[in-house]
């Protein structure tokens, strides 16, 4: 008996809180809600450059002031309209766009909310937000990353894909994925009945579009050319250090704020910069373990260097920020090509071809 049919094969009783309550994670939950944040965030910084490139128009008259929050709590209850209403997963994509686009509005105008005087202006709203952003995006991580897909949420994966395709047919790239989540189920109790509904679908060569994903292929596909250049890399992580010492020294420079804030920038500069140094000097031996170290570095100046400047510089920080990920995405896309590299015998595992 496999490890995925005997856990199964469980009692329903035995099996985890979320799943005794009919929860099954979706496996596609850490892209939409990637899609989610990130467009949140960049809804936030063209609202504020446009804003500033406008003169802080005011929408209304009369009295009224019709704030973009409004706007935002609309696209947020269209989201969650859609996803109320529609069985499968292709509304998710779009409702994660929409979503992510009613949140960075709605976050915008957190400073109204926390001051007495409605102060859209108040100093620590870009902290705030970017708090936001980043504790949302560790709540992901926690959901989904600390504990592997039970065999009995991939069949449901596969059930879900199943539905969309009973009502318009399934796409080429739609029955890989539930074949993919079929494989991974093994002998659940229910998979071969999935099996043969699948094989009974018919196939829709139509692609639902989806903007972000072909913003995120293209986005890997650019990183994986612009790694080729072996020097790349090491920019990347040249350019990386410099902003930590960068950070360091805007922290000893000093501020009007609290003593916490200097010293977290301080603090925490200092610790993405070792962590990198450290990293250098482990790739002479292990290029794998050293670029580890160095994308452990990035995560601490993204999720924790990045707050504190937000909070020092305000919104100057957003083009650290960028530029930091972007640096992060190269060495993530340079650590996948050498640990495949590292990986032979490697292949890729075939899926059932459907009837015709």
């Amino acid at each position: 008996m496999t490890p995925a049919t005997s856990d199964a094969a469980r009692p329903v009783s035995m099996r985890p809180p979320l799943l005794r309550l009919g929860l099954p994670r979706d496996r596609q939950a850490t892209t939409h809600l990637g899609t989610f944040l990130v467009t949140a965030m960049l809804t936030v910084l063209v609202t504020r450059a446009l804003l500033a490139a406008t003169g802080y128009p005011q929408l209304g008259g009369g009295g009224l002031h019709i704030a973009h929050v409004l706007w935002g709590g609309l696209l947020l209850t269209l989201a969650f309209f859609a996803v109320l209403s529609f069985v499968g997963p292709v509304v998710r994509p779009l409702a994660a766009l929409v979503g992510g686009v009613g949140f960075g509005l709605f976050i915008d105008e957190v400073g109204k909310f926390l001051t007495s005087n409605n102060d859209y202006f108040y100093a620590p709203t870009a902290s705030v937000v970017y708090a936001s952003i980043v504790l949302l995006g560790l709540g992901v991580e926690v959901l989904h990353h600390r504990r592997s897909a039970d065999p009995v949420e991939s069949l449901a994966n596969a059930v879900d894909e199943a539905a969309a395709g009973v009502a318009g047919g399934l796409s080429p790239t739609a029955r890989r994925r539930a074949y993919r989540y079929l494989a991974v189920a093994g002998e659940v109790p229910g998979t071969s009945q999935t099996a043969a509904l699948l094989d009974s679908i018919g196939t829709d060569h139509e692609e639902v579009p989806d903007p972000a994903a072909a913003v995120r292929r293209w986005a890997v596909r650019t990183l994986h050319r612009v790694v080729r250049a072996r020097a790349v890399p090491w920019i990347a992580v040249a350019v990386f250090m410099v902003g930590s010492v960068t950070s360091v020294g805007l922290g000893l420079a000093g501020s009007d704020g609290p003593l916490w804030l200097p010293v977290g920038v301080v603090l925490s500069g200092l610790t993405s910069f070792g962590l990198a140094a450290f990293g250098l000097w482990r790739m002479r031996t292990d290029q794998v373990h050293g670029y580890r170290w160095v994308r452990r570095a990035m995560l601490v100046g993204v999720l924790v260097t990045q707050f504190f400047n937000f909070r020092l510089s305000q919104w100057d920080a957003s083009f650290g920020l960028i530029v930091n990920l972007v640096a992060l995405g190269v060495v993530s896309v340079e650590l996948d090509d050498l640990q495949a590299r590292d990986t032979p015998g490697a292949s890729v595992r075939t899926t059932p071809q459907p009837k015709e």
